[in-house]
């Protein structure tokens, strides 16, 4: 074997640089060109204790039917096939609890995030996809949420006896400055239409097909804008015809109020105060939970600004789907006499605290024209035993901040067919959370 120095004889010598004191630190830095492999299954990528794998067992037993049987690609048919519904269903689940309400930074999570990953499981996604299942299926989340409902209650976990009713304001996807007036509307609509038919002119002339394809585009965008317009004015008709109900009851008080707007950006959105104080466009969004277990039973929308008389067309709704809770529980905003006398006829006790008097009389106290259920709800509301139920009405106001964990504080989909089913992936992400806590906290108490 040669010698040491035979081998390494012809190398200049090294020299080691001193370091006054101690020596140079010796550290790891990144090498990001360095070539390397990595095997691993996507399902190692995620703990076997991770909350995504209960989102997706949640979902696997589920009654998709409905979205399987609406699949057009079939086995022997042409065409590209779509992602699982299971898949598009967990993914928005599992979206919506982590409070992620664009389907633009879902697809990016896709591609990122590892729990996302893992859901997809090698499917690709995209944004258009995804937002297009989000607002589609509205039909199948409202069978989903009564069916998951009934679930918990054959399993002893919710009871519907005591059901409570609450409003949450939720900012539209539309700005306040979009509002016009009537006779603003009208001359909108007619450059809209003009705009439409001079760029759909311009395109039947011009011969180059690259400028063809960026004149449909903006023909497009002045079709949409058109369509936005003319919805804008049906809503003015709506808004109109409503004022004039209101003037024939309260002339003087409708008279001074200003001509109503609609909005070109959302017609459907409608300017309400909101907590803190301002006006903007809102949606008001009816929560309908259980006290025992705050899960979901129903939700709606309503477009006025207000909760008064929303009690009576919720119970109507639960009635019609088979629930009828014997207890009602509403906050003071609610407060109708007519729908209490209504309640109290069908057997239904609706609690509320009644308006406080401008002239100081106790409100609880019987008046000369109070029919039997306005009277009886009186008494309730003024007994010990009705102030402790109407204590469990609090709970009412857990779903709400939830929502507004999740992300629910502005919409970012327009129109009232598009916000439900924003509100209804919110009810079922809930109860989906809801179901979880409650099954283990029954089976700690069986053990």
């Amino acid at each position: 074997m040669p010698h040491e120095s035979e081998l390494f004889g012809d190398l200049p010598e090294q020299c080691v640089p001193e370091a006054p004191g101690r020596g140079m630190p010796r550290l790891r830095q990144p090498e990001r060109h360095q070539l390397g492999w990595q095997v691993a299954m996507i399902d190692d990528l995620v703990a076997r204790d991770h909350p995504v794998r209960a989102v997706w067992a949640f979902v696997q037993a589920l009654d998709l039917r409905a979205l399987h049987d609406a699949v057009k690609a079939r086995e022997g048919v042409p065409g590209q096939a779509p992602p699982a519904p299971e898949l598009m269903m967990a993914l928005w689940l599992w979206a919506t609890v982590d409070g992620v309400g664009s389907a633009r930074q879902l697809a990016r999570l896709c591609e990122q995030h590892l729990a996302y990953r893992w859901l997809c499981g090698g499917v690709s996604m995209n944004y258009h996809t995804l937002s297009d299942f989000r607002v589609a299926h509205a039909e199948v989340l409202d069978r989903l949420l009564a069916g998951g409902v009934a679930a918990l209650v054959e399993q002893g976990l919710v009871a519907l006896d005591v059901l409570a009713q609450d409003g949450l304001k939720v900012r539209a996807a539309a700005g306040a400055g979009s509002f016009r007036r009537r006779e603003r509307l009208g001359k909108l609509a007619v450059a809209a239409k003009a705009r439409v038919e001079r760029l759909r002119a311009e395109l039947e002339a011009d011969p180059a097909a690259g400028d063809r394809r960026q004149r449909a585009a903006q023909q497009r965008a002045a079709r949409e804008q058109e369509e936005r317009v003319k919805a804008a004015l049906d809503r003015m008709s709506e808004l109109e015809a409503e004022r004039a109900r209101r003037e024939k009851t309260n002339k003087a008080e409708v008279s001074r109020q200003k001509e109503p707007r609609a909005s070109t950006t959302d017609a459907e959105a409608r300017a309400m105060k909101l907590a803190d104080g301002g006006f903007r466009p809102a949606y008001n969004m009816q929560i309908v939970s259980a006290a025992k277990g705050q899960v979901i039973v129903a939700v709606d929308i309503d477009t006025s600004g207000s909760d008064r008389g929303l009690a009576r067309p919720t119970l109507e709704g639960l009635g019609a789907a088979g629930t009828r809770p014997s207890d009602y529980l509403v906050d003071g905003g609610f407060a109708k006499n007519e729908d209490i006398e209504w309640a109290h006829q069908s057997g239904i006790k609706l609690w509320c605290p009644p308006a406080q008097s401008k002239h100081g009389t106790d409100p609880y106290a019987p008046r000369p024209d109070d029919k039997p259920g306005v009277a009886d709800w009186r008494r309730r509301m003024a007994s010990e035993p009705g102030k402790a139920l109407y204590k469990e009405r609090a709970k009412a106001e857990c779903p709400n901040a939830w929502a507004r964990r999740m992300g629910l504080a502005r919409l970012l989909v327009r129109g009232k067919h598009k916000a439900r089913a924003v509100l209804l992936w919110f009810a079922l992400a809930h109860n989906m959370l809801r179901a979880f806590a409650l099954r283990r906290a029954a089976m700690a108490a069986a053990t």
